[in-house]
């Protein structure tokens, strides 16, 4: 799995006025939690975009002060009109348990359903997983090649190793559905066989 390292100074002054304080510093209140004492911090905006604005999933490798900490972004808090990050919450990972994180999801091959003119359509870009860091990929890969025309690949269909997938088994990952013209094709074809 992919990490990003991030500089966070430690925090200290808490309430309305202390996290107005650090939002006018242009930085992000946010805490780690989890195994032990939680810690209070603050990350610069532009630091955080890489991992914010991304479809990657990270473990993020905290300095903050000297003191190091490594963890999976849990809840990011958005202005409910801006498009400003008010707080952010992360959880620790430890190498020897298991840690939950959504993890994206690629699609490859290429489908039968397509090639005969459906459209695919992908329901989950990112699905939740649960797993020792050392067996956490960089992304979920979904082969499409044998998925015809009406057919959809469900969480309960795939697995990979070492992790366990906690979205409901019946929750549609992709399908290929039926277009017009993919449905006149067939409408044609049917025709065409009658005569």
């Amino acid at each position: 799995m992919k990490t990003i390292q991030l500089a966070a100074k430690m925090r200290s002054d808490f309430g309305k006025k202390g996290t107005k304080a650090v939002r006018k510093q242009e930085r992000i209140p946010a805490v780690i939690y989890g195994q032990g004492e939680p810690v209070s911090f603050s990350l610069d905006v532009k630091d955080v975009k890489p991992l914010i604005y991304s479809p990657a999933s990270y473990i993020v490798e905290f300095d903050i002060e000297g003191k190091k900490e490594r963890g999976v972004m849990r809840e990011v808090q958005f202005h409910p009109v801006e498009e400003q990050i008010l707080h952010m919450d992360f959880y620790r990972v430890d190498d020897k348990k298991p840690v939950t994180i959504d993890i994206p999801v690629r699609i490859t091959g290429n489908s039968e359903g397509v090639k005969m003119g459906g459209k695919l359509v992908q329901n989950k870009r990112k699905l939740a997983v649960n797993g020792m860091v050392k067996d956490l990929p960089d992304e979920l890969t979904v082969d499409i090649t044998n998925l015809g025309i009406g057919k959809t690949i469900f969480v309960g269909d795939v697995s990979f190793p070492g992790l366990r997938l906690l979205n409901p088994a019946s929750t549609a990952i992709c399908a290929v559905r039926v277009t017009r013209a993919a449905a006149a094709a067939a409408a044609q074809a049917a025709a065409e066989e009658k005569k």
